[in-house]
């Protein structure tokens, strides 16, 4: 499904980056993989529908953007979507604060 001018793959229940298995109203974030850069909604999407096993974002490439507001299709940087207490920077869209409980499936915490 397009969101904005991204494609986001997997389980979508709307265009804001919802998806069967996190669909409440702050799940509006979708996330690109380090090992296929395309964005999913979750990591059980991409373990549904990609052909291989997800790999984190190294420490070293917390600068590239990989994390999309499904409100505003805003792309941040992984650096900035950590940093910004759950709040997207350009539209003020509220994420879910419990994300941060799966930060080790998508990034390499440390």
């Amino acid at each position: 499904m397009k969101n904005h001018s991204v494609n986001v793959i997997g389980s979508l229940v709307d265009n804001e980056t919802r998806c069967t298995h996190y669909h409440s109203p702050l799940d509006i974030i979708a996330i690109k993989f380090w090992c296929c850069k395309e964005y999913y909604p979750c990591h059980l999407c991409h373990a549904e529908h990609a052909d291989h096993k997800a790999q984190v974002w190294p420490a070293g490439m917390f600068d590239e953007k990989a994390v999309l507001c499904g409100k505003c299709g805003n792309e941040l940087t992984i650096n900035d979507y950590l940093e910004c207490s759950s709040v997207c920077p350009e539209c003020k869209g509220c994420f879910n604060p419990g994300c941060s409980a799966h930060a080790g499936l998508y990034f390499q915490i440390l």
